[in-house]
């Protein structure tokens, strides 16, 4: 008989396989690894997930979840344009120190080793900022471009901003870019992106 798990043993589970995914993708991501440092028998993930395909999946949708809220959290219907960048921005940047694995493992997914599934996974993990950004955009009165091109262009932006605070090659990339000091300097780097998105869409910074 298994003994069923209680939530918080089941979450650390998806965060050793995140942690599993991100560092070896998902080909080379070994279940026996993942079990031994959960403290759990392989059989017993596959008790709950099935496989490891069903497994990396769940890591994926856990990972999203949070991601989810920390949007919504930051996200302000009647809130200006702008403080919603603002909010959104360093809401990410906090996201994406503390849970790193997860932006690396989107990396890892979105670098094509997981052709697979690329629509499934675009579809779980874009829809739900896409929905979102495009409101956003919508706030966005001076230009004539499409809000939904614009929520392109915006989470293009977010998605280089939160590699660059996760992945080893991006962050050396972005210390090239901006300076050694960047990385501890999110009020500046939120700013900057405020000014840079505001000239964007005709709106001034306060």
């Amino acid at each position: 008989m298994y003994k069923k798990l209680n939530e918080q043993i089941l979450e650390n589970i998806l965060e050793t396989g995140i942690e599993e995914f991100a560092n070896n993708g998902f080909d080379r991501a070994n279940i026996n690894v993942i079990a031994q440092k959960s403290g759990v028998s392989v059989g017993v993930i596959y008790k709950y997930y099935k496989d490891k395909d069903n497994f990396f999946l769940e890591c994926v949708r856990h990972s999203l979840k949070l991601l989810e809220n920390v949007i919504k959290d930051a996200f302000i219907d009647d809130a200006d344009l702008l403080s919603c960048v603002k909010k959104i921005v360093l809401a990410l940047l906090e996201h994406s120190r503390k849970h790193k694995n997860y932006n690396v493992m989107y990396n890892e997914i979105t670098s094509g080793s997981c052709k697979r599934y690329a629509a499934l996974l675009a579809g779980e993990i874009e829809t739900r900022t896409a929905f979102v950004y495009k409101k956003l955009m919508e706030k966005a009165k001076n230009t004539d471009i499409d809000s939904r091109i614009l929520a392109f262009f915006f989470d293009n932006l977010l998605m280089m901003l939160q590699f660059s605070y996760s992945c080893d090659y991006y962050r050396e990339r972005m210390k090239i870019y901006c300076g050694d000091d960047i990385l501890d300097n999110d009020e500046l780097m939120a700013q900057a992106f405020i000014k840079f998105i505001g000239g964007a869409l005709g709106r001034k910074a306060e």
